[in-house]
């Protein structure tokens, strides 16, 4: 297990360093100038003087290679540079933003559970009878709806006609409600396939055969026995998706005006703030890394198997 977390913490280096070079060149390359951008912001008459002066002051008046390694150098500090548009620290404002986009993705993990899991088991527990069509149905549906797209059917229907429900913001249990659902039913169509599937390849195991001849209880069996080995592709699929629900927590930021990261990295692409999208992207990066590492280390406790063999090819 040590050598898994070295292997990983050195396969992080490198994303964080390949990130860091496309991140860089591709915001030189971005048409636009983002000096032109935070003067007409501020409103002011933009003279070639104007124009200098705050290049010289970004440093965007040296060499490329002198300002990647200077960011760089910032990076292995913790600090990622100022935002044009706030003048705050970019590290300081991500860490303000951070915990918002965590209570999102947390809600929104919960709906996805309490969705994909009855719908899942449901569906292996009666394979191809009427509850199992009623579930894969409803898995269909949510793979084929757009999140965006539902949650502005979500905002029509519940804050604009029925008016129960908020459709903005941030505070309360009740504004959580529609963004988290929006992403969370989503999401839950992919893993109720999963868990349905793994469960019925499960039960046609010969232990778990033996263990109903024997007279185990069925909850038991469920739980104990086929549910911990169909949860392996579960988890590795979730490990793989946290790019696309970090992707998805971006638009249901914005349509439910959720003041999280990804309404921050809308904002600063808009306004070509561009220290803020580097950090954004790169921390992206770094937290995508980081759950496939303890995505690998569950492997150790949910299947002990994967620890046997380790110890048996060494």
């Amino acid at each position: 297990m040590l050598s898994l977390v070295r292997k990983r913490i050195f396969q992080l280096v490198i994303v964080v360093f390949i990130l860091s070079i496309f991140t860089f060149g591709l915001i030189k390359l971005a048409p636009g100038d983002p000096v032109m951008s935070i003067l007409n912001a501020d409103e002011m008459m933009v003279t070639e003087a104007d124009q200098a002066k705050l290049r010289s002051e970004l440093g965007f008046d040296q060499p490329v290679y002198v300002q990647y390694g200077k960011w760089m150098y910032g990076l292995f500090k913790l600090d990622l540079g100022t935002s044009y548009m706030s003048g705050k620290p970019v590290w300081n404002e991500m860490m303000e933003r951070l915990p918002i986009t965590f209570q999102l993705t947390t809600g929104v993990l919960l709906v996805m559970v309490s969705i994909s899991l009855p719908l899942g088991i449901i569906s292996a527990r009666f394979p191809r009878k009427w509850p199992d069509q009623i579930s894969r149905l409803l898995a269909l549906i949510g793979a084929s709806i757009p999140s965006f797209w539902l949650g502005l059917m979500l905002i029509y229907l519940f804050a604009l006609k029925l008016q129960i429900l908020p459709s903005n913001g941030m505070g309360s249990f009740a504004q959580m409600i529609l963004p988290c659902f929006t992403l969370g039913f989503s999401l839950a169509a992919v893993y109720a396939r999963l868990i349905r599937a793994g469960l019925i390849e499960s039960f046609s195991k010969d232990y778990i055969q033996a263990g109903r001849a024997r007279g185990v209880k069925e909850w038991r069996i469920l739980w104990f026995h086929a549910f911990r080995a169909a949860l392996l592709p579960v988890i590795t699929v979730f490990g793989l998706s946290m790019g696309s629900l970090l992707g998805g927590a971006v638009v249901i930021e914005n349509i439910f005006s959720w003041p999280g990261l990804g309404n921050m990295a809308v904002d600063a692409i808009f306004n070509r703030d561009y220290p803020v999208i580097q950090g954004y992207v790169l921390l992206t990066g770094v937290f995508v890394v980081v759950v496939n590492l303890l995505v690998d280390l569950s492997y150790y406790l949910i299947d002990p198997r994967i620890k046997q063999g380790k110890e048996g090819s060494n």
